[in-house]
C-alpha cells in the first residue's frame, strides 16, 4: 500500500537560475546536482494537495489544503540507472500535524503557516493565486493562464521540471532517505501573466535571500494529477 495517495493541482511554479554552491549544504549523499542546458535551477512551487489519504485513510480535516515549497533537482545513480528526483529546501503547510509526520516519518523540513488559495475561471482565462502569511505579512503568487491545457513538449523546460519521479532527504553525511513519487505526465497551461511577492529570505534562510532580487527565468502553470508516495528506504 502506497504511504500517501491525493491529487496535485494547479501548480505554479517560478524558476530562478542559481549557482551550484547555494545548494551544495542540502544535496543529499550519493546524490548530484542535475541540470537543464547547464543551468542549476531552484523552483517556488505552490498548488493544492487534494483528496489526501495516508495508508488509504483519509484523516479529517487534513484531506485538503495548500503547499508552498522550495525544491531543486538532484540525480541518483543506482546500478547502471539515473534517478531523476527533487529536494526540497522547505515545504509549508497550514496543518500542524502533517509537519510533525512528514519531519518525524520522512526527515524533511516542513513548516507550518496559515496559507489560502484563489482559482477563478471565465470564458478565456485562468486566475490562479496563494497566499501564505508570515510574521503577520501576507506573501503571495498569481498567475493568468490560458483556459486549456496542453502537452508538455518533450525536452522542454517545463519537462525538465516537472519529470522528477523521486524524492531525496538528507539524514546526515552518510544516509539518504529516498523515495518514489508516481502520476503520470501533466499538462500545462501557458501562462499570460505572473505576480509575485515572496521574501525567500524569511521563507527558506538568508542563503536564499537573493532569490527576492531576481526575476524568475521561467513560471509555468500545471494541471497535476492524481499522485502516490512509496514508502521511502534508505540509501547508505
Amino acid at each position: 500500500m502506497s504511504f500517501l495517495k491525493a491529487e496535485w493541482r494547479k501548480l505554479a511554479i517560478a524558476n530562478y537560475a542559481v549557482d551550484d554552491d547555494l545548494l551544495r549544504p542540502y544535496l543529499p549523499y550519493k546524490t548530484e546536482l542535475d541540470k537543464w542546458n547547464n543551468t542549476t535551477y531552484v523552483s517556488l512551487v505552490a498548488f493544492r494537495f487534494l483528496n489526501t489519504r495516508i495508508l488509504g485513510v483519509k484523516v479529517p480535516f487534513h484531506i485538503n489544503f495548500e503547499e508552498v515549497n522550495l525544491r531543486f533537482y538532484v540525480l541518483f545513480k543506482e546500478a547502471d540507472e539515473w534517478k531523476r528526483g527533487v529536494v526540497f529546501v522547505r515545504e509549508i503547510v497550514p496543518k500542524r500535524a502533517i509537519t510533525f509526520v512528514a519531519n518525524r516519518v520522512y526527515k524533511e523540513n516542513y513548516r507550518t503557516l496559515p496559507t489560502s488559495h484563489k482559482w477563478i475561471e471565465n470564458d478565456d482565462h485562468l486566475h490562479i493565486r496563494y497566499g501564505w502569511k508570515i510574521n503577520g505579512t501576507l506573501q503571495e503568487v498569481a498567475l493568468k493562464t490560458d483556459k486549456v491545457s496542453l502537452p508538455i513538449p518533450i525536452g522542454s523546460e517545463e519537462e525538465f521540471i516537472t519529470e522528477h519521479y523521486w524524492g531525496y532527504a538528507q539524514i546526515n553525511d552518510s544516509k539518504t532517505h529516498e523515495y518514489e513519487v508516481t502520476h503520470p505526465r501533466w499538462q500545462h497551461y501557458p501562462v499570460i501573466e505572473h505576480e509575485l511577492n515572496a521574501n525567500f529570505g524569511l521563507l527558506y534562510g538568508d542563503r536564499f535571500g537573493q532569490l527576492s532580487q531576481q526575476t524568475p527565468t521561467s513560471v509555468m502553470l500545471a494541471e497535476g494529477s492524481e499522485i502516490t508516495v512509496e514508502k521511502k528506504r534508505v540509501i547508505q
